[in-house]
């Protein structure tokens, strides 16, 4: 059965430089797994500047978005390249193609979809579309905490959550604006509660726990929905 790994654009250039040595160690993870996986990648550093310097110039959100979903798909190209050979050689903008070609190809990538949906919401739909069982969040936090470990030194990570939980923290913390604090769209975790599907946070300082979270099993980060 397919994962699909919501792959955090801070990861990819967070400081507004492609991190090579993590993306070499992403691919070595899940071209050894041998699943069928689903990328959505992030936007990172790029997609954030790039919106803000569009909201400034004309003042519209709508237009922001549209920026940044560019800055997506930006990163998913480079995530092709990185995994050619095994990957869809071209970045997919729609959920349903992908699915259908995740039978001839291994791996298939994705960037966002629509200005005001996130790339977490889209995870969620493109793991919906293929009938994966569970989604990976590969971000720059190491789990979900409950409040935001960047401030808050004494933050408390949890191990293993409910989905109830998980979309009760989201409504309280997602702003929907860009860099929004929350690790997870609310609209991602109510879309994960009404599928059922397991939720894995790792982070990517341990990304050695990757190949773990897409075989569901435990690692360091936190587990949401699991059995």
């Amino acid at each position: 059965m397919a994962v699909v790994i919501s792959l955090g654009g801070s990861l990819i250039n967070g400081m507004g430089s492609i991190d090579r040595k993590f993306l070499k160690q992403f691919r070595d993870i899940v071209l050894k797994g041998g699943e069928e996986l689903g990328i959505v990648t992030g936007g990172g550093k790029v997609a954030r500047d790039y919106a803000s310097a569009a909201r400034e110039f004309c003042g519209n959100n709508f237009v922001a978005d549209e920026v940044a979903v560019a800055g997506t798909r930006l990163n998913a190209a480079l995530v092709v390249s990185l995994l050619r050979g095994t990957a869809y050689p071209r970045v997919f903008r729609d959920f349903e193609k992908a699915a259908g070609a995740l039978g001839g190809h291994r791996i298939v990538v994705m960037g966002g979809t629509v200005p005001g949906i996130t790339t977490d919401t889209d995870s969620v739909l493109l793991a919906e579309a293929v009938g994966a069982k569970r989604v990976v969040n590969l971000s720059n936090v190491a789990g979900v905490y409950d409040s935001d470990p960047k401030t808050n030194p004494s933050a408390k990570k949890f191990d293993r959550m409910t989905h109830a939980q998980l979309v009760e923290m989201a409504q309280k913390y997602d702003q929907r604006m860009p860099g929004t604090n929350f690790v997870f769209d609310v609209v991602a975790c109510k879309l994960a509660a009404r599928s059922g599907l397991e939720l894995h946070f790792v982070g990517g300082k341990n990304i050695k726990d990757l190949g773990n979270a897409i075989k569901g099993k435990r690692h360091a980060g936190t587990i949401v929905g699991a059995p």
